[in-house]
C-alpha cells in the first residue's frame, strides 16, 4: 500500500510540477474578533485592548485540508482588516496609530499587524500592515488572544466597535516530508 501512495505522488509530482503539488497542502484560515474602543479613551496615550481568547479549531481546520498539526511548516498572517462596525457614520480618522499583538499560553507575545499615522476621514475599513512572522506555534495552540494597541488623535464621543478580520495561510508539508 506505502509503494502505491509512493508511486501516485511521485506520478503527480513529475505530472504536475513540484509547485503544483505544493498547492494541494496550502491554504488560507480565516479568524474574526472585536474590540470596542470606549468614548473615554485618552488623547495621544496608548490605550490597550484584549480580545477574549479566540479558538483556534486549527485540528478540525487541519483534518478538513488532509493534514494534522505536526505537518505543518509555516502559518503567517497573509491580511488583517479592520472594519467599524459602530458607531455607523463614524471613520478610522481618530487613529493616530494600531498595533495588533498575537499570544498563546506558553509562548510570548509578537507583533503581528500595524498601521501607523493614519489619516483623516479614513473610512470605516482600514487594512493593516502584517510582519510575515512564523505564527504556526500561536494557531496549532487550542486558544490564542489579540492585543490592540492603539493612539487617538482626537477625543471620540461614543464607543467605537471594531470588528478584526484575519486570514493566515498554512503551509503544510508534502506526504509528512
Amino acid at each position: 500500500m506505502k509503494n502505491l501512495i509512493l508511486f501516485f505522488a511521485i506520478s503527480i509530482m513529475i505530472g504536475m510540477g513540484c509547485k503544483q503539488v505544493d498547492k494541494l497542502t496550502q491554504f488560507n484560515m480565516e479568524y474574526n474578533a472585536e474590540v470596542v474602543i470606549p468614548s473615554s479613551a485618552g488623547i495621544n496615550l496608548p490605550f490597550n485592548l484584549f480580545t477574549p481568547d479566540i479558538e483556534s479549531n486549527s485540528e478540525s481546520t487541519f483534518a478538513v485540508n488532509d493534514t494534522r498539526k505536526d505537518l505543518i511548516e509555516e502559518i503567517q498572517l497573509t491580511s488583517l482588516g479592520l472594519t467599524l462596525a459602530s458607531p455607523p457614520d463614524g471613520d478610522f480618522g481618530f487613529l493616530k496609530s494600531i498595533e495588533i499583538f498575537v499570544s498563546a499560553d506558553g509562548h510570548s507575545e509578537v507583533m503581528v499587524a500595524w498601521k501607523r499615522d493614519i489619516p483623516e476621514n479614513t473610512g470605516q475599513f482600514l487594512a493593516l500592515e502584517t510582519t510575515g512572522t512564523d505564527l504556526k506555534e500561536y494557531i496549532k495552540a487550542d486558544e490564542f488572544k489579540l492585543r490592540v494597541n492603539t493612539i487617538t488623535d482626537e477625543v471620540i464621543a461614543t464607543d467605537h466597535q471594531i470588528d478584526i478580520n484575519s486570514v493566515f495561510f498554512v503551509d503544510a508539508k508534502i506526504l509528512g516530508q
